[in-house]
């Protein structure tokens, strides 16, 4: 794994990336030890697989990040940003676990390193329009806690692929 320097974090900047390494963690732990092929199947009802969880989440905040840095034009809605989403929940031909785990950590130390850089978590920028923003703007803290939130709910959805598969419970 490899570390980038980040400045010694105090105070709310602290909780929130604390919160959301726990939160990555126990992800990470939850498809540790499966092989390409178990990370690729789709054992319940759903689509869903752990390999395309895990390229979700670090698809989600990376977007969201950027969204941080760049504001509205970090978010546009094209046709093939939707084919982008769609297929970010699939572990397509060619990709591995451990190509996407360390996409993810990448992704993660990019996050952090942006967050350490703020001025403040009150930087905003307006949404676009969409019908599932109800605001007009998010503020950097509003992005940190939806993506600890999009983190913690795929979590558990990992939680429960992954016992479906063999029976590997991350807690408990």
């Amino acid at each position: 794994m490899t570390t980038t320097e980040i400045p010694t974090l105090t105070g709310e900047k602290a909780d929130l990336l604390g919160t959301l390494a726990q939160h990555r963690f126990l992800f990470r732990h939850t498809v540790q030890g499966l092989t390409n092929e178990q990370a690729a199947l789709t054992p319940t009802a759903s689509e869903l697989c752990l390999g395309g969880l895990i390229k979700h989440v670090a698809y989600g905040e990376r977007n969201w990040i950027t969204f941080v840095l760049e504001g509205t034009s970090a978010m546009e809605f094209t046709e093939a940003s939707f084919a982008e989403h769609t297929n970010s929940f699939r572990m397509l031909p060619g990709e591995t676990l451990e190509g996407l785990l360390a996409e993810y950590e990448r992704i993660a130390e990019r996050t952090e390193a942006v967050v350490a850089a703020l001025p403040s978590l009150d930087l905003s920028h307006p949404l676009p329009e969409a019908p599932w923003f109800t605001e007009e703007a998010w503020s950097a803290r509003r992005v940190l806690t939806h993506i600890i939130a999009e983190t913690a709910q795929h979590a558990g959805h990992a939680d429960i692929l992954r016992e479906t598969i063999d029976g590997q419970k991350t807690m408990g």
